[in-house]
């Protein structure tokens, strides 16, 4: 099932630096400049790797970030014990193929993994039904439904508002650490010409 589309930084990057410096200002996309003004909704970007739970003519499989990513073993048991019983449930609940994307997080996954949790886990952030992305209410609906946890919003306003937060630095939801950052995208579901999701990241440590 479809592998989750990459999120663009909310500014290009100096190549003459190798990546490692954004050129405020230079957007990565026209339609981030024409709405920064707009209100967009921010959730915390956790530092993990991504999860697709997907189920398919009733049975639940996993993939990684693409079809050839390795999720790790204790991972792998964890999500088996998490979904592998709610397959029915899922079907019920959707009735169509379906997927979850998500961030596996916890000790040994990412440097710092043991600041969200001792163990690993999975952290629900998109749902994909039969096509159509759900919106948040739906999103934190599944969750509620299904015993997950979901991204939590960190706040509402601009992009230059989420600009601001991320170089001001932000304290994690899951405790007294450093976030990673914000994924921010409108408070109404946008695409651009092209079809992709109007949506963007900013990382705290870029600035």
């Amino acid at each position: 099932m479809n592998e989750y589309h990459k999120i663009q930084t909310v500014f290009k990057r100096d190549m003459a630096s190798k990546g490692k410096t954004l050129l405020e200002g230079q957007w990565t996309l026209p339609e981030f400049e024409y709405l920064a003004g707009n209100v967009w909704t921010f959730t915390e970007k956790v530092d993990g790797t991504n999860i697709r739970v997907m189920l398919r003519d009733g049975k639940v499989t996993f993939g990684g970030k693409t079809d050839s990513a390795q999720i790790p073993a204790q991972l792998v048991t964890r999500l088996n014990e998490r979904f592998l019983p709610l397959a029915d449930k899922m079907q019920e609940i959707f009735g169509c193929d379906t997927c979850l994307y998500g961030e596996g997080y916890g000790a040994k996954i990412q440097k710092g993994g043991d600041n969200y949790r001792q163990d690993q886990d999975f952290v629900l952030f998109d749902c994909n039904v039969g096509g159509w992305w759900l919106q948040r209410a739906d999103v934190e609906d599944v969750a509620q439904k299904l015993g997950l946890e979901v991204v939590p919003i960190i706040g509402e306003g601009s992009l230059h508002d989420a600009i601001a937060l991320a170089k001001a630095g932000i304290l994690s939801t899951w405790g007294n650490f450093q976030a990673e950052g914000i994924v921010a995208r409108p408070k109404t579901e946008l695409k651009t010409r092209s079809g992709q999701r109007i949506i963007t990241k900013i990382k705290c440590r870029d600035f």
